[in-house]
């Protein structure tokens, strides 16, 4: 899973994706004959737990790292970056503002801060020690979910690339978080997209039914009304990743109001060598001319 962006935007992911798990409380409902015709001889019992399957053994897998493109953009700034993973964790070089190439400065102080970080090993061993904090939160979250959620059967939908499964979700009732992290758990809804070709989720959105409390409300609180929007898809080779994810919440951490209004596309992903180091991605990045970004 990358991790340059695995701070609010990846745990969710994980978290999100994880929620099929709860799949398996709901489908006692789901009646043979209301089965996609793909699926008919297996059911959708069977279809969900290989993609549940799949996706926690995606979340859990490093041994397959990309170099890609990402553009964030939110309403005050537009930035691209190519993104490096590496054993030792993300590498990133700013290659765009408001999709505009860097300036001659910009471009110097990028090159400076990444000549820097090449020299300052505990530099990145601090970013990766945030980075794997972060993602044992997300798996700390996903393995929590099995009971977290009611899911319902809704048939095929045929999309603009092909026909996938789609179910609706909803909090379980029974489910009691055992901890902050899974407390928004109890206030989502939405939708989930599966691929029953390749038995991965496709597409999952997710909205804020109520205003959701985190400690009591003294640590914070996240409003009703937001939504995240998630798209996977095979960038080659079998390899999935997310191509798209957009986020629009609001709410209050201790004292200070937040609005996230972020949305991520992620291309152009090829495989880099597993076991690379961050020196040498940072070589990649300062000196291949041809890299992700210029495919622009």
């Amino acid at each position: 899973m990358p991790a340059e962006h695995m701070g609010t935007r990846g745990w969710m992911l994980l978290l999100c994706l994880a929620g099929a798990a709860g799949l398996q409380a709901d489908l006692g409902a789901v009646q043979p004959a209301t089965l996609a015709p793909a699926d008919t001889q297996v059911g959708a019992q069977a279809l969900l737990d290989r993609a549940l399957a799949n996706e926690l053994k995606a979340a859990e897998d490093t041994g397959h790292p990309m170099r890609y493109v990402l553009r964030r953009a939110n309403p005050r700034l537009t930035t691209t970056k190519e993104i490096v993973e590496t054993q030792d964790g993300e590498v990133a070089r700013l290659v765009a503002l408001d999709d505009k190439p860097l300036s001659a400065a910009d471009e110097q102080r990028e090159q400076a801060r990444l000549s820097a970080l090449e020299s300052d090993p505990g530099r990145q061993r601090h970013r990766k020690q945030s980075e794997d904090a972060d993602a044992a939160r997300a798996l700390k979250v996903l393995r929590a979910l099995p009971g977290a959620f009611l899911y319902a059967y809704q048939g095929p939908l045929d999309t603009a690339a092909d026909a996938v499964e789609r179910f609706t979700f909803k909090p379980n009732p029974a489910f009691v978080p055992p901890d902050l992290e899974t407390e928004v758990l109890t206030a989502m809804s939405g939708e989930l997209r599966i691929d029953p070709a390749s038995e991965r989720v496709t597409h999952l959105e997710a909205h804020l039914d109520r205003d959701v409390d985190f400690g009591w409300g003294i640590l914070g609180r996240l409003n009703k009304g937001g939504w995240i929007v998630i798209e996977q898809a095979d960038v080659g080779g079998g390899a999935w990743r997310t191509v798209r994810f957009q986020m629009q919440m609001s709410g209050r951490v201790v004292i200070r109001t937040r609005v996230f209004d972020t949305a991520e596309e992620e291309s152009h992903y090829a495989p880099v060598p597993a076991g690379l180091r961050y020196a040498r991605a940072i070589e990649m990045l300062l000196g291949d001319a041809g890299g992700a970004g210029s495919q622009h």
